[in-house]
């Protein structure tokens, strides 16, 4: 019964306590070393909001984060190897592109194959073999290079032998040619041409400089160059690499992805003429010594002989570039000004949360600071009206008008 009672108590307290009605009460605290600490939050607060908010982030204009844009990619260059001269159609994958573009720098190459019955790779797990039982008819190996034909052969020329497949033969593995690297691949140029568009501003801008006079002269003959040719969008391959801290040679061995950023970062509270891009450049695949790691791709050359088919099959190492665009652009707009503006006043308040906590915890007299902080009052008749101001000195002396 006495446990229902008290219980009944908190319940009746507590409920009680939810329908208070607290209201602030001015308290002016003569401490120097307290009034330090209050004028010193207050200055970094608003500091911080000037600074960083309204004039780093541009917390007062409206912005667009997910423009339009366009791009278009193309390059040029010509290569001597051995005897053969290799223009774009060689080298460049596809020959005018988008987004993406590569470049073939070095190429394994197996020529004259076609359609037939040869011995498979050695390396392929159990495709050594010593009689036609190793080899189960019909079985395509994952790691192989086409369907076994459950015959075990000799190894082209050598003594031991492995299973027959039918495939595009010789196989690749066997017969491929390792072709010197295209050394001369640093002086190709990658032309890319980029339209932006912010639709809730309605601008257009573009990262060539029009010109109608003397615009294609000048694009024939400048590379890019941040200070002094910001609107040529032509870019050596060497001058990629290096941007992008990598040897040309190692990207001739092993390939390559290379990112080239567009960052269009705009103020329309300025003239739009003043909306620039700004281009970086960074390596995207795995650098370390892994399978993964580096880029290539195949493809054939078919021609006929004799009324046969054959192929000219290529391995080819090089760079890839992938241009990816950014955009932001901002305009002065009144209502992100009064939200911000709103958020920076508020903050403020931090100053005194900070204070009262030091006052009511490592001050001398906080319990003293405490009993005049906080006052127990009751409900008047609505005909009386309470207006209390305390005015606290260094010693507290009280001063309470009704």
């Amino acid at each position: 019964r006495t446990a229902l009672k008290h219980t009944h108590i908190f319940i009746k307290d507590y409920f009680i306590g939810f329908l208070d009605y607290e209201t602030p009460k001015v308290m002016v605290v003569k401490n120097k070393k307290l009034g330090v600490i209050y004028r010193g939050v207050q200055f970094l607060v608003i500091t911080y909001f000037i600074w960083y908010v309204f004039i780093s982030q541009k917390a007062y204009q409206d912005s667009e984060t997910r423009p339009e844009n366009s791009v278009y990619t193309k390059m040029k260059g010509t290569a001597l190897q051995g005897d053969h001269v290799l223009d774009m159609v060689e080298y460049v994958r596809p020959s005018e592109g988008g987004d993406v573009i590569s470049t073939i720098l070095r190429r394994v190459v197996t020529h004259n194959q076609r359609q037939g019955t040869c011995a498979e790779h050695f390396t392929v797990p159990n495709a050594n073999c010593s009689k036609d039982s190793d080899c189960i008819s019909g079985k395509v190996d994952f790691d192989g290079n086409g369907q076994r034909t459950g015959r075990c052969v000799p190894y082209y020329n050598q003594t031991f032998k492995t299973c027959e497949i039918q495939t595009w033969c010789p196989i690749e593995d066997y017969a491929a040619i390792r072709e010197p690297a295209l050394a001369e691949a640093i002086n190709f140029t990658v032309y890319i041409k980029n339209a932006i568009h912010f639709p809730k501003f309605k601008v257009f801008r573009g990262n060539i400089k029009p010109n109608k006079r003397n615009g294609q002269k000048y694009l024939n003959k400048c590379h890019y160059n941040e200070e002094k040719h910001p609107y040529c969008p032509i870019f050596r391959l060497g001058y990629i690499a290096e941007q992008a801290r990598e040897k040309f040679s190692e990207l001739c061995r092993t390939g390559g992805v290379i990112g080239v950023f567009i960052n269009w970062k705009c103020d329309l509270d300025l003239d739009p003429s003043e909306c620039k891009p700004t281009y970086s450049f960074r390596r995207l695949d795995l650098r370390k010594n892994l399978p993964s790691s580096g880029y290539n791709f195949r493809f054939a050359k078919y021609y006929s002989k004799d009324g046969e088919e054959f192929r000219t099959l290529i391995k080819a190492f090089g760079i890839r570039l992938d241009v990816i665009v950014h955009g932001n652009a901002g305009q002065f707009s009144i209502i992100p000004t009064i939200i911000n503006t709103v958020t920076a006043m508020t903050s403020v308040g931090i100053c005194s949360i900070i204070c009262d906590w030091i006052m009511l915890t490592f001050i001398d007299k906080n319990a003293i600071y405490s009993g005049r902080k906080f006052d127990d009052t009751f409900t008047l008749p609505t005909e009386f009206t309470i207006i209390s101001y305390g005015s606290t000195h260094s010693d507290l002396s009280e001063g309470v008008a009704l």
